[in-house]
């Protein structure tokens, strides 16, 4: 049966005398089995390496996409300014406190005339403990304060129950939604809605369950609870709790002329100046991506960076292992010299052996780095992802690798003196 790799050299187009050095190369390879397998392993885990990070990364990067955009391009939201300007302007007036408070919050929402959809939330714990009976979660989970606009601001589903409403503002209900982590951990194998759950030292019934989107950055939805922020109000906020209004434009409504005039407006309810500088920030759904993305980026790098360094232990231990072929192999070297073999059949001849490892190596590495990535990317819930880009550099990285590494000892060994050569013992 005929080798498949001397089927690819015949379509590439090769000549007679290269396949006759490509059928060579291949038989060499297969001779030094053991040391031609642990070279295509170094170079595979380099590439493992560099394509499995990356996969990751592109597939996190996928899963912040599809989050980001359920909330809806043209949505902003209003919060307090946490570098305080007044630091680098000290004739600065400060008329306002940091936080933005739930007054001042009703009162933008009371006066912006913009067609939208407008919610108040807030931060009621940040590291709670939520129990069920015996079962506990980790003291990772964040307790929001929210009206019923919230959970469509966020882009989120009820998956199981219901939504506040109105009535459980008025009345302060002690109800609660939950992420579908916390009813997972809670809840194995038992309707969660109608259950009372503890929140600190408060009990609070189930009235929903949300649908889990993954992880994200900060934990993402599917570790955190909702309380009615008037209940909030009274267990766990205060006056200096700080209060974020979000807002989404309702379709058709200019996101800029939107922005603007909820500025507009809010430096009114903060009493500031024309001269004053605004002491809160408006950031737009699409700005919190980008600056995300841009962190991604870095990782990328790094990723790039990690990768690149393997591959050059593994050009380095190539390019070692073919030094030793060249001169374990001086005899038959000079023996094919002289035969009628010249230098540049010689070279060519450890440079397919070379490229022939370097590709090998590269598509097993390719295949594990997929594999790899994605089962990474399946524990952060995030999407399958082919990244046919890494893989193409995968290809191209591996045949410098292999080209640099083998290029040496093909020189050395095609300016072996052939009497010299015939020599050698």
């Amino acid at each position: 049966m005929t080798n498949p790799l001397l089927r690819i050299a015949r379509k590439l187009g090769f000549t007679p005398l290269m396949k006759e050095n490509f059928s060579v190369s291949m038989k060499s390879i297969k001779s030094s089995r053991l040391r031609s397998i642990l070279t295509i392993m170094i170079i595979a885990i380099g590439i493992t390496s560099l394509v499995g990070i990356l996969t990751a990364t592109d597939s996190l990067k996928a899963l912040l996409n599809e989050n980001f955009g359920k909330m809806g391009a043209n949505s902003f939201s209003i919060r307090s300014k946490f570098s305080d300007s007044q630091t680098a302007n000290r004739r600065a007036r400060v008329i306002n406190r940091r936080n933005i408070t739930y007054n001042q919050a009703r009162d933008f929402i009371a006066n912006y005339n913009i067609p939208s959809v407008t919610t108040i939330s807030a931060t009621a714990l940040g590291n709670a403990t939520i129990k069920y009976g015996s079962a506990k979660t980790n003291p990772i989970i964040r307790v929001v304060a929210t009206d019923e606009y919230n959970i469509g601001y966020i882009g989120a589903k009820i998956q199981s129950g219901r939504n506040f409403n109105f009535r459980d503002m008025e009345s302060s209900s002690f109800s609660a939604i939950i992420g579908s982590g916390v009813a997972k951990t809670l809840f194995k194998g038992v309707d969660p809605v109608g259950k009372i759950i503890s929140v600190g030292a408060v009990r609070y019934e189930v009235i929903g369950v949300l649908e889990g989107q993954g992880a994200t950055f900060g934990g993402g939805v599917d570790n955190q609870v909702w309380i009615p922020i008037s209940n909030a109000r009274s267990t766990f906020l205060s006056d200096n709790s700080f209060y974020v209004i979000g807002i989404i434009p309702n379709l058709g409504v200019n996101q800029t002329k939107a922005i603007d005039a909820a500025e507009q407006i809010f430096r009114s309810i903060r009493r500031l100046s024309p001269i004053d500088q605004s002491d809160f920030r408006v950031t737009k759904s699409d700005a919190m991506m980008e600056d995300i993305m841009n962190i991604m980026s870095y990782v990328t790098i790094a990723a790039f960076l990690i990768g690149i360094i393997t591959l050059l232990g593994a050009a380095v231990g190539l390019m070692n292992i073919m030094l030793v072929s060249v001169k374990e192999r001086t005899r038959e070297i000079g023996t094919r010299k002289a035969l009628g073999a010249n230098s540049k059949t010689i070279k060519q001849q450890f440079l397919f052996e070379s490229i022939v490892i370097g590709q090998l190596g590269g598509a097993f590495g390719i295949l594990f780095g997929v594999i790899v990535g994605n089962l990474t990317a399946m524990l952060m819930n995030s999407p399958f992802v082919i990244p046919w880009l890494w893989m193409f550099c995968g290809v191209l990285v591996c045949l410098i690798v292999s080209v640099a590494s083998g290029y040496l000892p093909a020189v050395r060994a095609s300016k072996l003196d052939p009497i010299e050569a015939l020599r050698y013992e």
